[in-house]
């Protein structure tokens, strides 16, 4: 199934990617999502993203691509670290300013 766009997607989706493209298994906007939301859910490290990732993949999938499943908890960990800090500061505030809703989780 197609990712479908949300607002994570409209404010991190133009975010410039740490990665060199033959080592890129995981779409950006997908590691991204996957990290905020288990953050938003009182994750609180890279095994707390990718334990989330798994428990809710159903979910993330209805409107995440996740063509090559949930990162690992390494994968998280380095992209987060490789990340530009001014760039992402500024695509969280940008989100966080607006109406941020996603699509309701259910336990």
């Amino acid at each position: 199934m197609p990712a479908r766009p949300t607002s994570l997607s409209r404010h991190f989706g133009s975010l410039p990617g740490p990665r060199v493209e033959r080592t890129k298994e995981h779409r950006l906007i997908d590691i991204l999502t996957i990290g905020l939301c288990a953050v938003l859910c009182r994750g609180e490290g890279w095994t707390d993203m990718a334990t989330f990732g798994q428990a809710r993949e159903s979910w993330l999938r209805t409107f995440l691509a996740l063509p090559r499943g949930i990162p690992s908890h390494d994968t998280l960990g380095r992209v987060f670290a490789a990340l530009d800090p001014a760039a992402f500061g500024a695509a969280f505030v940008a989100w966080v300013r607006t109406d941020y809703r996603l699509p309701r989780c259910r336990a």
